[in-house]
């Protein structure tokens, strides 16, 4: 079999993993999503993933799920293989005792606990193993947890809805329904993609939203809220579930912490700088597991994640309407010159009922 042949083998077992490990979106933080496949004799007699944080991991899924001894067998996976005991047993140690022919990962563990070391206990125990299959679509299956580790912060999704003109309500602040129905449903679904998704108090006072998940499948996301006086409503909707964070200043009374913790909201003090607000915001989420935070918001947090330069990617719905003088979405976001505007990385163009749908990585978003 020649290296092109074997290639495009392993690049067909390795898309098998990725769309496994899908079955773990909203649920596996901060734990990365793996997808694994187990083929002998060019049959795959095992599947796995690894669906829920503090479960089972995909190769031991895989393996137990397998028809027959693997003895002998190429396994698939789509990250390295733990080499450590956590709140699971080390793969790579199962996958030697179960005397496995080869491995072939997607990608090298970020996590500096691993890192390598599962590829090496392979490799000593007598095991070819292959790396870097679907290496670019590996890295963005996992590109929260790739941020986790390496930046101490998750991936930042900004979702706007807006008209053709640009903006996300009238001069009144009314914006109910600027995109239709199909977009809605698209929203929750990102929202159940999400492990936490912020707003500020000004759309909580605005719109009185529950932020929850409600019209897909899929679980609410911890709700964080920006309040940097805890003005909001006791009796705002966002209360009605669980789940909840606020953030605020010093400016908020300890009588107000005190009636919102009643409330059983983790309340967190921002006792930083306010341009520096935005970065400790992300490393305390991150801290809590967060990977993944969809900012879904009004003009003036919107303006303050893009300037601050921590957005990672973008998804804007655009509804086919013109809204005249109203509240732009970058309303408050001041650039200089042309060579500060913000720029997608290849964009892509989705339509969604009679809304248009735009999604991409802004150039300002590190390289995973």
């Amino acid at each position: 079999m020649t290296s092109t042949e074997q290639k495009k083998i392993d690049e067909f077992y390795m898309r098998k993993t990725l769309s496994l490990a899908l079955r773990g979106t909203g649920t596996t933080s901060p734990n990365p999503r793996v997808g694994c496949v187990i083929v002998r004799n060019g049959e795959i007699i095992g599947r796995g993933a690894h669906l829920m944080y503090g479960q089972a991991h995909a190769e031991v899924n895989a393996v137990h799920d397998a028809k027959g001894d693997v003895r002998g067998s190429t396994v698939y996976v789509s990250l390295e293989p733990c080499s450590h005991q956590g709140k699971n047993s080390s793969c790579a140690k199962m996958l030697i005792e179960h005397k496995v022919a080869k491995v072939v990962v997607g990608i090298i563990d970020p996590n500096p606990i691993v890192n390598t070391r599962g590829l090496t206990m392979l490799e000593n125990a007598g095991i070819e193993v292959v790396t870097g299959v679907l290496e670019e679509e590996s890295r963005w299956l996992n590109r929260g947890f790739i941020r986790s580790m390496r930046l101490k912060r998750p991936w930042v999704t900004l979702k706007i809805a807006a008209s053709l003109d640009g903006n996300i309500a009238l001069k009144d602040g009314s914006s109910k329904w600027i995109t239709g129905p199909e977009s809605r449903e698209k929203v929750h679904i990102l929202r159940s993609e999400n492990d936490a998704v912020l707003t500020g108090k000004g759309t909580i006072l605005a719109d009185d939203p529950e932020l929850t998940v409600r019209d897909t499948q899929g679980r609410t996301p911890i709700r964080v809220i920006l309040d940097r006086k805890l003005n909001t409503p006791l009796t705002a909707k966002i209360f009605d579930e669980g789940n909840l964070i606020f953030f605020t200043t010093k400016e908020a009374s300890e009588e107000k912490i005190r009636a919102f913790k009643d409330k059983n909201v983790k309340i967190v003090k921002l006792d930083v700088p306010k341009e520096e607000q935005i970065s400790l915001i992300l490393q305390k989420l991150n801290e809590y597991g967060v990977n993944y935070l969809l900012v879904e918001s009004g003009a003036g947090v919107t303006s303050s994640f893009l300037s601050s330069g921590l957005v990672d990617s973008i998804s804007m719905f655009i509804a086919p309407k013109f809204m005249g003088n109203g509240l732009h979405c970058t309303e408050y976001l001041s650039l200089q010159n042309m060579k500060q505007a913000i720029k997608l990385k290849q964009p892509k163009y989705h339509k969604v009922g009679e809304d248009l749908l735009i999604e991409g990585v802004l150039e300002c978003s590190p390289e995973l």
